[in-house]
């Protein structure tokens, strides 16, 4: 028994030390994110990639985005930022249908804080193509373009494909961030908003120095 006792503390101590020295082997809840495994490909491999996942719908990334923004702002030129609606549900797909659209129209910046906070200060509901087509027109889309792009293939597919990805990087919940398709943080890892900004700043310096 004492061998035993002796054998498992010994063990222990060495993942202490390990965690000391290399934080890949810290608890998650210490350095404030998880690994993603197996590790994801990247859309460019001479940037640090972050992708956000997040949902309209969340209060929690409504809190968030003003600190993003901000965040987004003052990005250095290596890193390449992309937003990446999740899809748990057929509400959240009509959700992601929207930005899609905005994206593939070019209007993503015009939209996409106006239409957080139809949805979670207004409580608008913004699902069906006529509800829609009436936001997007009220930030200078014609019908005709909204109406082509919500029914085209490529908005189609790239809802499809949403409801893939969150699988793939291990995501459960939103809002979430994936750093090189390597680590992921939100805020129960992180603690707050403030600390998810913090981890990543602290990963994307560690990826820049190890692409360099």
């Amino acid at each position: 028994m004492l061998k035993k006792l002796t054998r498992h503390s010994l063990f222990a101590l060495s993942l202490a030390i390990a965690a000391t020295f290399n934080p890949v082997y810290a608890a998650p809840e210490a350095v404030g994110y998880e690994l993603v495994t197996p590790v994801q490909p990247t859309h460019d491999v001479n940037k640090v990639e972050v992708i956000e996942f997040f949902w309209y719908g969340c209060p929690h990334c409504y809190d968030f985005e003003p600190t993003l923004a901000k965040w987004v702002k003052s990005l250095p030129k290596n890193v390449e930022f992309i937003r990446q609606p999740a899809v748990f549900s057929a509400e959240w797909g009509k959700h992601a249908k929207a930005y899609y659209v905005a994206e593939a129209l070019g209007v993503v910046d015009k939209i996409h804080t106006d239409f957080f906070d139809a949805i979670q200060v207004k409580k608008e509901h913004l699902e069906t193509e006529e509800q829609l087509a009436k936001f997007f027109a009220a930030h200078g889309v014609s019908e005709a373009d909204f109406k082509t792009t919500f029914n085209s293939f490529l908005v189609d597919t790239k809802v499809r494909q949403a409801g893939a990805l969150a699988a793939r990087y291990g995501i459960t919940g939103v809002p979430a961030i994936i750093i090189n398709g390597k680590y992921k943080t939100n805020g129960p890892l992180a603690g707050s908003h403030d600390k998810m900004i913090e981890v990543m700043n602290r990963l994307i310096a560690q990826e820049s120095t190890a692409k360099k």
